[in-house]
């Protein structure tokens, strides 16, 4: 009868100590603090009122640069033929056609050639001028809103650092009220906060100032097409007469 006593007790003991485990293991789990985690919505929001302008340059560079993209697009196409054809009605007598092939092609060189043959018959230095005029027309009206992106470019990293020392300013501010009670959370945390504004005024100008190198690219090889289109007409007119 002892011996049965003995082995239920062994048997109860064995339970209680097969069970303990998982119970101190979700103690432990419970105690271990959790890891910190950035969110950067909130980030952004604690950064002030400078984020939100920082907002509205990003979205604003973002739509001139759709918009001259689709733009730039559209008179960078090339036409190999155009010019071939220009050439024939021009050899033919046939300038009415010649300008109406202009208007259809709808693109820089096109208007600028068409101006060039509106200008026939005049001295070859003004025909050359008004080709001249029409590029630099066509140039500016390719590059306009390029002065919006660049001052986006150099200005948002200004309003971020700006940012950044307003927010420097107002934590040490804290920090001086607190007095003797000063926690380190309380400057750490609006440190980090007021370094937010910096990166987002780097992120908006770097965004921004590569889109406009892009453009830019793009535009120089419009001008240089207009350029070696503007040299092609000069010589179609110098050509000797069959």
């Amino acid at each position: 009868m002892n011996v049965l006593l003995l082995l239920q007790q062994a048997t109860n003991q064995a339970a209680t100590t097969q069970t303990a485990p998982p119970d101190l293991t979700s103690t432990l789990a419970e105690t271990l603090p959790t890891e910190a985690q950035i969110n950067l919505i909130d980030l952004a929001i604690k950064g002030g009122w400078i984020m939100a302008v920082l907002a509205v340059l990003l979205f604003t560079a973002i739509f001139i640069f759709i918009q001259r993209a689709l733009i730039i697009n559209r008179a960078n196409k090339k036409d190999d033929r155009f010019m071939n054809r220009i050439k024939d009605y021009i050899h033919d007598g046939k300038i009415e056609s010649a300008i109406n092939l202009c208007q259809k092609t709808h693109n820089p060189s096109a208007r600028m050639i068409e101006k060039g043959i509106s200008r026939l018959g005049r001295p070859m230095n003004d025909v050359l001028v008004a080709i001249e005029n029409v590029g630099n027309i066509e140039v500016a009206k390719l590059e306009k809103g390029f002065p919006i992106l660049a001052t986006i470019a150099a200005g948002a990293p200004m309003l971020g650092f700006l940012g950044t020392v307003t927010g420097m300013v107002r934590a040490f501010f804290d920090m001086a009220n607190a007095g003797t009670n000063v926690d380190v959370t309380l400057l750490s945390g609006g440190i980090y906060e007021a370094l937010v504004t910096t990166v987002g005024g780097l992120v908006v100008g770097i965004i921004t100032l590569f889109g406009y190198n892009y453009l830019a690219a793009q535009v120089h090889g419009i001008i240089n097409n207009l350029e070696s289109r503007n040299m092609e007409f000069m010589d179609l007119l110098n050509e000797p007469a069959n």
